[in-house]
């Protein structure tokens, strides 16, 4: 795994009796997840609060953070304090690894969601297969009456659909920058607009989402986020929220840190920190990027050591379509810097700009100060993290802290 998620170190057991009193809404995929759990987690509170929640960001009752231990005690603690409180709600990222280890026995799920499969993970699984079935797991520890809500637009989709036990209803969705969807989706985007200050998104649905709302607004920025908001929505509706307080729960949801987040300042570029790490969500990051910049496009990521060192190459494919790239250190761990960071530039092909800087305070700091005032700036791969790893050691970084440190330094008055 590239993060410490706060559940996989579950260990398969038996659940706890208790657990039936919480209806828990599971969220898996590549990318997205985080995203995904967090506005499941504020539509749901509209019926009952708090909801419990635990995603790559940590645990929370509702959008109180809640200090517990990331393993299994500590999630089940979050889960307890949850019920304890009045809640009867729960949204929880999975990863495949977590999966993997049995967490879809440990805890039940009522309602499963898939977000995506891309390029991820494969240090960990070994194939493609592997990652999926691990995925899989979620859907097949659904219950009778249970839901799976699967991406319609995405392929891996149809081979959970068939995992999928009898007596679960399957509810799809899609956005147009997916690609096709097939089969045809119950809850659709029809039109997606993304602009600085949020997305918007028109919405058709059919069967027993009719009565979904039309048009969706949300704070987040970008066609993957009409994605996840569209998964949560769905999810939402499906656990019986009513479609304007879903509706109003996801207009009013910030957007998580580190997804897409925006530095602003009265003078100078815009810089955007994500967390995309991938080649898929480098891809679309970039597009969105891409489609909001009126002058240059800078992109400053790197590729985390000791992981799925395939991946790498297929990321710099995805950053050549940025005017310039800034090549750097993400969390190297025991590997050579300049050895991924070589590995990325493979992928890169014939291009005006690149840079290799491997300090990735320089990096970040080189870029904005450089870049003109219409320029954006993305800076990739770490989103909320505050740490970097280089070898046995953990060393305090934020990627947002530094770029609003940089716009800082760029509009300070000449002497």
């Amino acid at each position: 795994m590239r993060k410490n998620h706060r559940v996989a170190n579950a260990a398969s057991a038996r659940p706890p009796k208790w657990s039936e009193l919480l209806t828990t809404v599971g969220v898996t995929g590549t990318n997205g997840k985080t995203s995904t759990t967090r506005w499941v987690a504020a539509c749901l509170a509209q019926i009952a609060s708090p909801v419990a929640q635990v995603t790559t960001l940590g645990s929370f009752l509702d959008d109180v953070p809640f200090d517990a231990a990331p393993d299994l005690s500590g999630f089940l603690a979050t889960m307890r304090a949850g019920l304890q409180r009045g809640g009867r709600f729960a949204a929880i990222e999975l990863t495949s690894e977590a999966l993997a280890r049995g967490f879809a026995r440990t805890w039940p799920c009522t309602i499963g969601v898939f977000t995506n499969l891309t390029h991820d993970h494969l240090d960990a699984h070994g194939s493609p297969e592997h990652y999926l079935a691990s995925k899989a797991q979620l859907f097949l520890g659904l219950p009778p009456q249970g839901v799976a809500v699967l991406n319609a637009a995405d392929v891996a989709s149809e081979l959970i659909a068939e995992v999928v036990p009898p007596g679960v209803r399957i509810v799809r969705y899609a956005v147009p920058s997916r690609g096709q969807a097939l089969p045809p989706p119950d809850i659709w985007a029809t039109a997606v607009q993304t602009g600085w200050g949020g997305t918007r998104i028109a919405i058709e649905a059919r069967g027993d989402l009719t009565h979904a709302p039309r048009e969706l607004a949300i704070h987040a920025i970008g066609d993957v986020f009409a994605e996840n908001a569209l998964a949560a929505l769905a999810a939402a509706l499906v656990a019986g929220v009513p479609a304007v307080d879903a509706a109003r729960a996801l207009a009013l949801a910030p957007t998580p840190p580190g997804r897409f987040e925006v530095l602003s300042h009265d003078r100078g570029p815009r810089v955007v920190i994500d967390y995309a790490h991938t080649p898929d969500a480098l891809e679309r990051t970039i597009a969105t990027a891409r489609s909001l910049c009126d002058g240059e496009l800078w992109v400053v990521f790197g590729a985390g050591g000791d992981r799925d060192k395939n991946k790498r190459a297929p990321m710099g494919a995805a950053a050549s379509s940025a005017d310039h790239v800034v090549l750097t250190s993400d969390n190297p761990r025991s590997e050579a810097p300049e050895r991924i960071a070589a590995q990325i530039r493979s992928g890169v092909g014939p291009h005006a700009d690149v840079r290799i800087e491997l300090d990735r305070r320089a990096a970040i700091h080189g870029a904005i100060l450089e870049a003109r005032e219409r320029d954006v700036i993305l800076v990739a791969g770490k989103g909320h993290e505050n740490g970097q790893t280089v070898g046995a050691h953990v060393f305090p970084f934020d990627d947002a802290t530094e770029g609003r440190a940089a716009l800082a330094h760029r509009v300070l008055p000449a002497e």
